[in-house]
């Protein structure tokens, strides 16, 4: 995969970086942190600037997340309940865990969006809540932005300070992104193993 991203980036540049983090963001496991690392490597080189890369992936990757957004908001939260009864075990998701997120997100929603894109697979995924729970288009465009241009900057700049050494850089992108998808896959086999439905407050009240 990584020689893929070297050659596609190396080909087209600034176009590239924004097309493989709108890829990225659209599905998950295409790792941003070997596409914007490549990307800062190729700007170390001189092919492109390290502040026009930092712009092309976070541009790339804001047009995915408004993607998600929108088509959560249009999903909307009556048919995500429904999709829940019938899926939620492969989801390893149910509607009570949905309305505790909802209760958390709309008191710390920023602050979670801003976090969420700076961190691995959720970076992806936090458009989803975002628009279900009403998060308006204001501040989803600004928390999203910030976070995914400090995300694309760490990324870039690692990739950049380490150009010079692009052999060594080279060496590590393969088993990095091939590491960042068995977590992916890992994470979701662990979850799906221990998962189980949580009882509602009212049983667990009549339980008692």
């Amino acid at each position: 995969m990584e020689d893929w991203i070297i050659h596609l980036v190396d080909a087209t540049g600034y176009w590239g970086v924004a097309f493989l983090m709108l890829l990225e963001t659209v599905f998950p496991p295409i790792p941003s942190e070997v596409i914007m690392t490549v990307a800062g490597v190729s700007a170390a080189r001189g092919n492109m600037t390290l502040t026009g890369t930092v712009a092309a992936g976070t541009a790339g990757a804001m047009l995915g997340n408004w993607l998600w957004f929108w088509l959560a908001i249009k999903f909307g939260e009556a048919r995500l309940h429904r999709f829940l009864d019938k899926h939620s075990r492969w989801l390893t998701l149910d509607w009570h865990e949905v309305e505790r997120g909802e209760a958390l997100f709309r008191k710390y929603g920023s602050t979670i969006v801003l976090v969420a894109r700076m961190l691995p697979t959720l970076r992806s995924l936090i458009s989803i809540p975002a628009g279900l729970f009403g998060m308006s288009h204001r501040r989803f465009l600004v928390f999203s932005t910030i976070g995914t241009a400090g995300w694309s900057a760490a990324l870039a700049g690692a990739g950049y300070f380490l150009g010079s050494q692009f052999e060594d850089v080279e060496k590590w992108l393969g088993p990095l992104s091939t590491l960042v998808i068995a977590a992916i896959v890992v994470t979701y086999i662990w979850r799906l193993a221990r998962w189980k439905p949580k009882a509602p407050p009212e049983s667990e009240t009549t339980s008692t």
